[in-house]
């Protein structure tokens, strides 16, 4: 039987005067939750998310509901048909975030994890173990099946999270986080270890980004302005990357059948996310072959190429690239291209114009694959392989809660292990220091 959820139909930020103490008392809450959640036994955590599976199947209509009411607003806030597709949900696709939910409970508990031991000479015993963050705050995009991952991640990774959705999914969000809510009570999981800030008023997020004595870690997710905003005005560690120049540098030496599908997958896959491919590397002395059939390849797709002085020696009908095209995140149906005399200008390339997030080789040769992943500065990088395997599912880590492209401290797609630090714990007999 579905279950009913008070959804408000028009929800209005709270006086000026007031944010920044609700925020304040949200965040005071996820901490108290927090030092709850470190003692968490695997088990009610497991028990939790399978009960939010079910919860979200039994709560089918009041879900779906609330999705249209966002759906029915989708215009007004000038959503593209690809962003309202990514809004919009269905039965299948609750039934998809349902089983997130399940995968998530299949994962390994990483809380307690001991990393490395070892005995002094004095007897001092020391251990290396892994603990949760404590408090994250978490901002996203519009895409409601994200409400549900990151929560699920940040309960069974033994932290509290603070979720501030896209207006464009308020409702859907809201309905999804009162069942995750209702089923953590029942369960024995804090409830105040997911809450999600209500207002709509963007002076929220900045009020949040202050309080780094409660909040951990902030984790932004989503496009550029809103990454550059929130690592100017956070207090605490941003986990969080920029944007997505991965190129794929195809190799005098690589299997050029091979090549061209891991181009084209890379790059027309899916075009508006962060792994797909932007920019293509092509050795010299395969270009005059490979370019005009990836050329043809691509064509399909719609594919624009912009090429330097060399590409458009052998292809004159694509378009010129300019400086700035080199650095491009088009999110779209173009890709710039350039010649290059070797594996060396193609790092060197990479290394200036990339951002430090996925990049690819295509080779058959082993040495050059070696010096390209060890000499390549990126977070992910792959040999004869799409970039778009840049991603927590296809990595294995179940539901991720971004791709990072920081160094510290954690790196590429985060799961359940990037949303854990660790701690020293020792132990004496009676131990005194001389």
């Amino acid at each position: 039987m579905d279950r009913e959820f008070s959804i408000s139909r028009d929800p209005k930020p709270p006086m000026a005067l007031e944010l920044s103490q609700q925020c304040l008392e949200m965040a005071d809450r996820a901490k108290a939750a927090a030092l709850e959640m470190q003692v968490l036994s695997t088990q009610v955590k497991n028990r939790w998310l399978l009960s939010a599976a079910d919860g979200i199947l039994l709560a089918r209509e009041s879900i779906l509901r609330a999705n249209d009411q966002d759906l029915q607003q989708a215009p007004a806030y000038g959503l593209s048909e690809s962003a309202i597709d990514r809004l919009k949900l269905d039965t299948k696709r609750l039934e998809s975030i349902a089983q997130g939910l399940r995968d998530i409970a299949a994962l390994p508990d990483p809380v307690g994890e001991c990393l490395g031991g070892w005995i002094r000479p004095n007897g001092l015993q020391i251990q290396k173990v892994r603990v949760p963050i404590g408090v994250i705050f978490f901002i996203y995009e519009s895409r409601p099946n994200v409400t549900a991952d990151a929560a699920g991640i940040a309960i069974k990774s033994g932290n509290s999270m603070i979720l501030r959705g896209g207006k464009e999914a308020y409702y859907s969000s809201k309905a999804i986080v009162d069942v995750l809510t209702e089923t953590a009570d029942r369960q024995g999981v804090p409830t105040d270890a997911l809450q999600m800030v209500q207002t709509l008023d963007r002076q929220a997020v900045g009020e949040l980004l202050k309080l780094s004595k409660q909040i951990d870690l902030v984790i932004p997710r989503g496009g550029e302005s809103l990454v550059r905003r929130v690592t100017d005005e956070a207090t605490m560690p941003v986990l969080k990357h920029f944007d997505g120049n991965c190129h794929v540098y195809v190799d005098r030496n690589a299997d050029l059948d091979q090549a061209s599908r891991v181009v084209v997958n890379s790059k027309a896959q899916r075009m508006g996310v962060c792994n797909a491919a932007e920019s293509l590397l092509i050795d010299a002395q395969i270009a005059e072959v490979f370019l005009p059939r990836i050329a043809q390849d691509l064509e399909p797709f719609g594919i624009e190429l912009r090429g330097d002085a060399q590409a458009l020696r052998i292809l004159p009908q694509i378009q010129r690239a300019t400086q700035e095209d080199w650095g491009r995140e088009y999110l779209g149906p173009i890709m710039s291209v350039r010649i290059v005399a070797d594996v060396e200008e193609a790092i060197g390339h990479i290394n200036q114009y990339g951002s430090k997030h996925t990049d690819a080789i295509i080779t058959k040769d082993i040495q050059t694959a070696r010096r390209f992943t060890t000499k390549v500065d990126s977070a992910v990088v792959m040999v004869n392989a799409s970039t778009r395997f840049n991603d927590g599912g296809q990595f294995g880590f179940g539901a991720e809660i971004g791709i990072s492209t920081d160094k510290l401290h954690a790196r590429g797609p985060c799961g359940l292990n990037e949303l854990t630090t660790y701690k020293y714990i020792v132990t004496g007999d009676g131990h005194l220091r001389t």
